[in-house]
């Protein structure tokens, strides 16, 4: 709730970007610090279109309060997650705050994405494996340095499948997350992606992005293995997101993906059959390890 609380600060268009970044770091300053006296979000209330995020904001101080009633070690985890969450999304702000599909601002190299990446989901995927090896298998023997290192790369595949998948859209609002330096090489310019016309020069670079994000939830899913059998809720938290991202990755290689007509999504139906099967074959561990590797 405290990340989702954040985004929806960041995410509020019609607020201006330097009241939206004033109100992210007074709430990142809360979280860290526990700071004393009511936050006033009302503008930002006010400003959100479902009245689901309406009351997120104007009940922020319960959400904030709910911190508190961890122990420290957890609060510190929490606190530190959401500094780096924040940190992502007031760079985001500051990078994309002026774009517009009149004037398409790019990323401008791979590892500006990778640390985009990084900042919004792969240190949640460290977070996740603090938590649960500190409450769900404290007992398991496991690499933590290779589990960490795998938690990095689940969390970036997840979010690279978002930023391919999103591609049109967000070209839409003026962002491109594809690197300024590699379409150069490929002699193209953000401008040029809003033209469905422009799909094969754009191709090998959408391409190779695909295969790190593929190469990323393939970690993904060692990661998942590695948790101790006997965590069967964690497990599959881990597998379906890694199985149903892996089939988006392979639709998109299939599709049109400068057209903004239709969005790629797993049907309901494929999703129900992914998490019937990943159920049938767990108790046949050899057969079930073998659902990401297809």
């Amino acid at each position: 709730m405290l990340a989702r609380l954040t985004d929806t600060i960041a995410d509020t268009g019609l607020v201006s970007i330097e009241k939206r970044l004033v109100a992210l770091s007074a709430w990142q300053e809360r979280i860290l610090n526990s700071g004393h006296g009511r936050l006033d979000l009302g503008d930002l209330a006010e400003s959100q279109g479902t009245p689901a995020e309406r009351t997120l904001l104007s009940r922020s101080d319960e959400v904030l309060n709910l911190l508190l009633t961890f122990d420290e070690r957890d609060r510190q985890l929490i606190r530190d997650v959401l500094r780096t969450i924040t940190s992502g999304q007031k760079l985001d702000l500051e990078r994309f705050g002026r774009a517009s599909a009149e004037m398409i601002v790019a990323l401008r190299t791979a590892e500006e994405l990778d640390d985009y990446t990084y900042r919004v989901a792969g240190c949640v995927g460290e977070f996740w494996t603090f938590l649960c090896r500190r409450h769900v298998f404290p007992w398991a023997s496991l690499e933590d340095r290779v589990l960490l290192e795998k938690s990095v790369r689940f969390g970036k595949g997840l979010q690279l499948v978002n930023v391919l998948r999103d591609l049109p859209k967000d070209l839409r609002q003026g962002r491109c997350y594809l690197p300024e330096h590699e379409l150069n090489q490929a002699h193209i310019k953000p401008i040029d992606l809003l033209n469905p016309a422009h799909e094969a020069r754009v191709r090998p670079v959408y391409d190779r992005y695909l295969d790190e994000a593929e190469a990323h939830l393939k970690s993904g899913w060692e990661y998942t293995c590695m948790v101790p059998y006997r965590a069967v809720r964690v497990r599959l938290a881990c597998a379906w997101p890694v199985l149903i991202g892996l089939e988006t990755l392979a639709l998109l290689r299939r599709r049109q993906i400068l057209d903004p007509s239709g969005r790629v999504k797993v049907s309901r139906g494929r999703v129900k059959r992914i998490m019937a099967g990943s159920l049938l074959l767990y108790p046949f561990a050899p057969a079930w390890r073998t659902l990401g590797r297809k």
